[in-house]
């Protein structure tokens, strides 16, 4: 997967999502999990979900070993 820019996105009041591009991907992290990823390349850190005690699909959500593979292979990393 190419990866443009990886957006983690830590609290979704504050993420301007029109920022998001073709070939970007988010991930929603700490309390940003607590909003169901609802778009095409959007997800919620499994670790983070299970913490709050949220039970995601797991095609919606990446551990923290796949996060950091998306990091690794991304353009640009951006925390919001």
């Amino acid at each position: 997967m190419r990866v443009k820019t990886l957006w983690l996105v830590r609290k979704l009041g504050d993420f301007a999502s029109e920022n998001v591009e073709e070939g970007d991907v988010v991930v929603l992290i700490q309390d940003g999990v607590l909003r169901l990823p609802s778009r095409e390349g959007w997800y919620a850190c499994r670790e983070d979900a299970d913490a709050r005690g949220l039970q995601l699909p797991p095609h919606l959500t990446k551990s923290y070993e796949e996060i950091v593979k998306l990091m690794e292979k991304a353009e640009r990393v951006v925390v919001w």
